[in-house]
């Protein structure tokens, strides 16, 4: 998986390129870790990505815990696979996602 991250002012566009499952989510939670200082708003961009397991979506609640405190988070870009998968274990109602 590719993470590109573009940050304007207290703004951090997050671009996730690939499969998000048990072997990236680390990776991804690591630079989240390092990157939400500062933060009010944070948009993933899923537009490239593939997949996302449990392990992605965990990744994503925590991300959402942590900016419910700090702004906002937005999930934008969603092919039809990873809808089903926000649909099917309840996300779309607890992530903020545009199309």
């Amino acid at each position: 998986m590719t993470i590109t991250k573009d940050q304007q002012g207290s703004t951090l566009t997050i671009k996730l390129d690939g499969r998000l499952d048990t072997t990236t989510a680390p990776q991804l939670e690591g630079e989240l870790k390092s990157s939400l200082d500062g933060i009010t708003e944070l948009i993933f961009d899923l537009s490239s990505l593939a997949y996302i397991s449990s392990a992605g979506l965990r990744v994503l609640l925590s991300a959402q815990k942590v900016m419910n405190k700090q702004g906002s988070m937005v999930v934008r870009g969603a092919n039809e696979d990873l809808m089903e998968i926000f649909d099917v274990t309840g996300f779309v109602d607890i992530l903020n996602i545009e199309s």
